[in-house]
């Protein structure tokens, strides 16, 4: 097989790849603990913001109210996020991860920091700040992503 035929020469090729390595590496330490992609997101978001509500683990996940619904549910089934009802507004829940969300996901963090140094290795701090300049350039001039 020609190892040109598997080296990424665009841009965009580049880019894609770093992005796979990152998100594999995610994947493999969320399927450790027996999650989805979107259930860690949830258990991150909802450890950073005890207390939300629906809409905005909808908007943090860009995705709808009645997913969200779905996904929370799986996570009270195994004892990871409860909600709660707000006194004097039983129609408000908020949610909360438990003490066993909150550890089933402790570390997270940590492991995309290092999967981060490991893919930024090959670069000095000058070259990372140049990387981070472009980046948020391109950035800027991109549409928000939504719902869809």
């Amino acid at each position: 097989m020609d190892a040109r035929a598997t080296t990424p020469t665009s841009t965009l090729d580049l880019m894609r790849w770093i992005v796979w390595a990152q998100r594999k590496t995610g994947e493999d330490w969320i399927r450790e603990r027996g999650l989805t992609h979107e259930q860690s997101a949830a258990l991150v978001y909802l450890v950073r913001n005890p207390g939300a509500i629906q809409r905005d683990i909808a908007q943090m996940s860009r995705t709808s109210a009645a997913s969200v619904s779905s996904l929370l549910r799986g996570l009270e089934r195994r004892g990871l996020v409860e909600r709660r009802t707000e006194p004097g507004n039983e129609r408000s829940k908020r949610v909360y991860a438990t003490p066993a969300g909150s550890e089933l996901i402790a570390g997270f963090d940590t492991a995309m920091t290092s999967v981060e140094e490991t893919i930024l290795a090959p670069l000095d701090q000058a070259e990372r700040a140049t990387l981070q300049a472009l980046l948020t350039k391109i950035a800027a001039d991109l549409p928000q992503p939504t719902v869809s």
